[in-house]
C-alpha cells in the first residue's frame, strides 16, 4: 500500500473508516428487526390500531435514519471525488459489508451507466458477488448463527430505491425490479446470493461433494427473470419513462478527456483475494489489517476542507437543474427518506390499491407505448414499401387499470374487515357503503377480471 500511494496519481488520497462513521452491523440488524414488526400484521384490527401511531412508531425504529446516514456518507465520498479531486480509500475490518454499500452507491450517483439494468447488474457482480460479501452469513440462509446476520445488501437496495423514487427518469429499471431483487435474496434456489465467496461457490458446485450425487447439481442465476415471471410481469421491470442517454458524436470522441483519474474501490489489497471469503478474513495477514487501520494515516494527506463544505456542495447541486445523465445526489432531509411501500406493504390487504398505485400507472404507460409503437409501424408502412427490422413491442396489458398494487407478486386479495377501533379516517368513509362493502377483486394474468 505504501509503495502504491506515494506514486502518481495516488498522492492525493483520503481514507474513510466506515466502521467509526457508520452504524455497526449489529445496530443495522437491530433497527431492521424492529422495523419489520410494523409490517407483520395478522388481521385488520392490528392494522388500524398501528395506523393511529404509525409515524411515531416509524421514527422510533431508526431504520430510515440509518438509510439517511448511509446516503449522506456516499455524498461525502462523491464530494471528495467530484469537488476536491481526491481519491478515496474506504476502510472496514471485513471490507465486504459497508464498503460494498458506499462504493456501489457512489457509482450509481456518479455514473449514468450504473443506472441501467446492465450497469447495476455489473456493480452487484463486481462489488458484492466477486467482492466476497458473505450472503450466506448475512442472510443466515442455514440458520446457524444469528450474530452474523445483517441486512447489508437490503440496505443498499433501500438506498437505491430512494434515488429511484426521487429521480425516476434517470433509471432504466423500476422499483419493481428492486423489489424482485430483494425477494430473490432470500430464495435459496439462486446461487447469486447464496454463498459467502466465489471460492465457496466453486467448491460446493464443482468439488468433491458433487461426485457422490447421481445427477448434475446446478443452481439457477437470479438474473434470469423468466424463472419467476412471465413476459407480461417482466414488463414492469423496465422503466417506460427512462431518459436514455443520447449517443455521443463520433467526431468529438478524440478530443474528449477526463478531468482526472478516479479511484474508488474496496480497500487496496493484493490482486488475488483470500481463497475462502473475500478480502480480509481469518487467513489474512494480521499485519495488513494493522497497516490499514493505524499506520496508513501517516502516509496520506489529510483534507483541509472546511466542515461546512459538504452542505455547500449539497445545496449547490440541488440549486441547479437535474441532469439525469450526470451526477445525482439524493435528498437526505428527513421528509424525503420514505418507506419502500411496494416491498413492505404489499402483503397487507388494507394497504393495497385496486386499480391504482404505481403498478396501475406503469401499466397504463405501457399500453400507451404499445399503441404509439403500433401507430409508428403503420406510418412507416405508408411511407415505405418495406419496413427494415422488427419493431420491439411491449407486452399488452389488458384491463391494466384494474390491477392491484400487489401485482405481479400475488393475484388474490383477502377481503378487508372493518376494524374494531376505527380511526378518524375510517369514520369519514363509513357513509361510503360502496367502498366499505365492495369485495376485493381477483386479477388473472390472462386479462379476465372477476
Amino acid at each position: 500500500i505504501y509503495k502504491t500511494i506515494i506514486k502518481p496519481p495516488y498522492e492525493l488520497l483520503k481514507t474513510d473508516d466506515l466502521s467509526s462513521s457508520l452504524p455497526s452491523l449489529q445496530d443495522i440488524q437491530t433497527a431492521y428487526t424492529r422495523f419489520k414488526q410494523l409490517f407483520l400484521i395478522d388481521n385488520s384490527t392490528d392494522f388500524w390500531a398501528t395506523d393511529v401511531e404509525w409515524f411515531s412508531l416509524l421514527e422510533s425504529m431508526n431504520w430510515l435514519e440509518i438509510i439517511g446516514r448511509v446516503l449522506k456518507k456516499a455524498i461525502e465520498v462523491v464530494e471528495c471525488l467530484e469537488r476536491q479531486h481526491t481519491n478515496v480509500l474506504l476502510i472496514e475490518e471485513s471490507a465486504t459489508d459497508l464498503c460494498c454499500v458506499i462504493s456501489s452507491l457512489v457509482q450509481v450517483m456518479m455514473d449514468s451507466y450504473s443506472r441501467t439494468k446492465s450497469g447495476f447488474y455489473s456493480i452487484i457482480q463486481k462489488e458484492w458477488v466477486i467482492g466476497g460479501h458473505g450472503f450466506l452469513d448475512r442472510c443466515n440462509h442455514l440458520h446457524k448463527s444469528d450474530k452474523e446476520e445483517a441486512p447489508v445488501f437490503l440496505l443498499l437496495l433501500n438506498c437505491v430505491w430512494q434515488l429511484v423514487q426521487q429521480y425516476p427518469p434517470a433509471f432504466e429499471f423500476t422499483e419493481t425490479y428492486l423489489t424482485v431483487l430483494s425477494d430473490s435474496l432470500y430464495v435459496p434456489i439462486f446461487s447469486t446470493f447464496f454463498f459467502n465467496s466465489q471460492h465457496q461457490k466453486d467448491t460446493n458446485m464443482s468439488g468433491e461433494s458433487l461426485k457422490t450425487q447421481s445427477g448434475p447439481f446446478r443452481f439457477l442465476t437470479v438474473w434470469d427473470w423468466s424463472v419467476q415471471f412471465d413476459l407480461k410481469a417482466q414488463a414492469f421491470l423496465n422503466n417506460p419513462l427512462y431518459a436514455e442517454k443520447p449517443k455521443p458524436d463520433k467526431s468529438l470522441r478524440k478530443t474528449a478527456r477526463f478531468k482526472h483519474q478516479r479511484q474508488l474501490s474496496l480497500p487496496l489489497t493484493a490482486t488475488k483475494s483470500s481463497a475462502k471469503r473475500g478480502f480480509f478474513r481469518e487467513e489474512t495477514d494480521h499485519l495488513i489489517k494493522n497497516i490499514l487501520g493505524k499506520r496508513i494515516g501517516k502516509f496520506i494527506n489529510s483534507s483541509d476542507e472546511p466542515p461546512n463544505s459538504f452542505r455547500e456542495f449539497y445545496d449547490s447541486w440541488h440549486s441547479k437543474p437535474v441532469d439525469y445523465h450526470g451526477l445525482l445526489l439524493p435528498c437526505i432531509d428527513s421528509p424525503e427518506i420514505k418507506v419502500w411501500a411496494q416491498r413492505y406493504l404489499r402483503w397487507i390487504p388494507e394497504a393495497q390499491l385496486h386499480g391504482g398505485g404505481t403498478i396501475a400507472i406503469a401499466a397504463k404507460i405501457l399500453d400507451l407505448m404499445e399503441e404509439v409503437q403500433s401507430l409508428q409501424v403503420k406510418m412507416d408502412e405508408e411511407h415505405s414499401q418495406a419496413v427494415s427490422g422488427d419493431v420491439h413491442s411491449v407486452p399488452l396489458l389488458r384491463n391494466s387499470a384494474r390491477l392491484s398494487s400487489l401485482f405481479p407478486f400475488a393475484l388474490l386479495q383477502r377481503q378487508s374487515i372493518k376494524p374494531a377501533l376505527p380511526t378518524s379516517t375510517w369514520k369519514d368513509l363509513e357513509d361510503e357503503d360502496d367502498l366499505v362493502k365492495r369485495d376485493d377483486e381477483c386479477v388473472d394474468l390472462s386479462g379476465d377480471v372477476s
